[in-house]
């Protein structure tokens, strides 16, 4: 008699507190599967992706001609021309997903409702979401249209209890530690080789939320893990054969216990302990204001001496104009933002020997935030210049729009339809990219350094793209090439763009 078949259906997540794109596998992605294998031991559970779904709707044919790479269907699993098939008669499918957003990922698009709605059509089994799209199904008129979809809806964790009734807040970190079991057979299932993202918290230790921030509507109050309980998932992922992870899906790694730093070096140094032979260890979101303090400057110095180069601390300073701060509480002046970087760089502007940093700051703008003038984006390119002319690094810079997530103050007050961004964003980001951006890319990526232990991922009408797993890690660009993907190389630095630079296999340059 064959297995009953469980599907997880992974369609990506993309939040501002955590990434679930290939080869990141996300938090969701292991609740389920651990909740999956608790719940019915007995069955074959299978992980596929929205890539093996649009393969086997193209029959096969990629929307893209090789060499190049198809966006569509590049983070398809083993499972790929069975995908649909498994779907169709599986017992329980679970999808994973984001409410769709446009992808800033070169090599993936997340699914939308309409797209999954598709792909779940004729499967007889229960349906089950979970991820951040919830919050939107839930929500009129997506509520309304999409009601009979799927028989129970998650919005943070799934347990093997709850499965198929749904929930509507996340489980205590001792249950879902208290289901967890191996890795292996997830794992291999995958055709790349994953970055895991580890939670460490939920909620945000602020005393007051930015306006636009969906944290405090997820978990009300702050929960931390233990520092062992993350290690034992870190030792769990490590014995299935990941050897990449990104202590991320929180609002700031250095305010982890309340910034303990004591407890901080005892996560670092036992995740090093326990996975000796990991090749990425990196942190992602951190508060300014945590990094800011005298602590922040000691437990910046943990990271650089416990995780692998070329980190990146990502900090929210959201806008330099003192009036959209004050509207938006976002807490965070550029006093403060200043000394944050310089902490940052302090500890971890010396590079390590792959020719990165150890740890550097990065920065996230945002426009379109009530209380923005034209006066905005001149304060911000004042402050950036004045970081520029100051000789600072920074990793990265992302530049985005607001955008309104249900339960947050800004959905209820709403984003007003005048403001100067509504017109001027692309110009405005444009400006950043050449005054701020590029000149920044030049100094943290001089023309003739080489950067080793890359790996083609990507080929387009531009060239083929070269980088390393990590947070947020640099691109490069050789130009007109077609090197198969996978490919190992060392490139010299030729060129730099706003978001990426330009290089050359070292063996093509000599």
């Amino acid at each position: 008699m064959s297995r009953p078949v469980a599907v997880i259906l992974d369609c990506f997540t993309v939040e501002p507190s955590g990434l679930g794109v290939p080869p990141y596998v996300s938090t969701y992605v292991r609740t389920v599967w651990s909740a999956l294998r608790a719940a019915w031991p007995e069955a074959d559970v299978r992980y596929v992706t929205i890539d093996d779904i649009r393969w086997c709707q193209s029959v096969g044919i990629p929307g893209v001609r090789p060499p190049f790479s198809d966006p569509l269907t590049y983070s398809a699993t083993f499972n790929r021309d069975g995908a649909l098939d498994l779907v169709r008669r599986a017992a329980t499918v679970v999808v994973i997903a984001g409410d769709k957003v446009p992808s800033v990922h070169l090599h993936a698009v997340n699914a939308g409702i309409e797209e999954i709605s598709e792909a779940l059509e004729g499967t007889p089994g229960r349906r089950v979401l979970l991820g951040p799209m919830a919050a939107y199904v839930l929500t009129p008129p997506l509520a309304d249209e999409y009601a009979g979809l799927f028989d129970a809806v998650h919005t943070h964790t799934v347990t093997a209890a709850n499965l198929t009734s749904g929930s509507r807040a996340p489980a205590a970190y001792g249950v879902l530690r208290g289901q967890r079991g191996e890795f292996a057979g997830l794992v291999e299932q995958m055709r790349w080789q994953p970055i895991a993202e580890l939670e460490l918290y939920r909620g945000c230790t602020r005393r007051r939320f930015c306006s636009f921030c969906n944290e405090p509507g997820k978990s009300p109050l702050v929960a931390f893990r233990e520092v062992e309980d993350v290690i034992e998932e870190a030792g769990l992922l490590y014995d299935a054969g990941v050897r990449n992870f990104r202590l991320g899906q929180q609002t700031c790694f250095f305010s982890y216990r309340n910034r303990d730093e004591v407890a901080i070096h005892g996560l670092l140094s036992g995740i090093r302990d326990r996975c000796p032979d990991l090749e990425v260890l990196h942190i992602d979101n951190a508060d300014p204001l945590a990094v800011a303090a005298p602590v922040g400057l000691r437990i910046a110095k943990l990271v650089s001496e416990f995780c692998t180069e070329g980190n990146c601390a990502p900090m929210g300073i959201e806008s330099f104009d003192p009036v959209v701060i004050k509207r938006n509480d976002l807490t965070c002046s550029p006093t403060i933002l200043r000394r944050a970087v310089q902490h940052v760089n302090e500890a971890g502007a010396e590079r390590g020997p792959g020719g990165l940093s150890k740890l550097l700051p990065g920065l996230n703008l945002i426009y379109g935030l009530p209380g923005e003038t034209h006066a905005t984006h001149t304060a911000n390119l004042d402050h950036l210049t004045a970081l520029l002319e100051d000789g600072l690094l920074c990793h990265r810079t992302n530049v985005r729009l607001a955008r309104a997530f249900p339960g947050t103050p800004l959905a209820r007050e709403g984003i007003p339809d005048d403001l100067p961004s509504s017109k001027h964003y692309d110009a405005w980001k444009a400006d950043i990219d050449r005054e701020w951006d590029q000149p920044m890319k030049r100094r943290v990526y001089p023309t003739g350094l080489t950067i080793p232990r890359l790996h083609s991922y990507f080929v387009n009408e531009q060239g083929t793209w070269f980088r390393r797993l990590g947070s947020y890690s640099i691109q490069i660009v050789e130009r007109g090439s077609t090197v198969p993907v996978g490919t190992a190389a060392e490139l010299r630095v030729t060129g730099h763009a706003p978001r990426f630079i330009y290089g050359e296999r070292c063996e093509l340059a000599d």
